[in-house]
């Protein structure tokens, strides 16, 4: 299973952008998806979290500015970041929790390769 994540970028205080994250490989269920971010000299973090059935969980730092959205059927995650901050700037990484055909029938981590997301001031 493959994360390609997508989105990142430079923007001002104030602005929005949103992460796009795809999921791909012999998937058999996805569970958990999420977005998390690390800022340099920091620990990854979770950004926030969204399950099959739709409900989310958000970080209380980006409560009521970040957004959470999945497909399941095209196996995709989205965060749409709007009041970005510069303590928002990271490196963001997307997350799913999937079950792989030809696999014991269990939920593995999967990782995406990270994307840059700057907030200048």
């Amino acid at each position: 299973v493959q994360l390609q994540a997508s989105g990142g970028g430079l923007v001002q205080a104030g602005g929005s952008l949103t992460l796009s994250c795809a999921a791909s490989g012999n998937i058999l269920s996805v569970g958990t998806m999420g977005w998390y971010r690390q800022a340099p000299g920091n620990q990854r973090e979770l950004v926030a979290t969204i399950e099959d059935d739709g409900s989310t969980n958000y970080a209380d730092s980006v409560k009521g500015r970040f957004t959470i959205s999945r497909d399941n059927i095209k196996f995709t995650v989205d965060l749409r970041m709007s009041g970005l901050k510069p303590e928002d700037t990271a490196v963001y990484y997307c997350n799913a929790k999937a079950v792989v055909g030809g696999q014991k029938y269990r939920y593995l981590d999967f990782w995406g390769q990270g994307t840059q997301v700057t907030v200048s001031s």
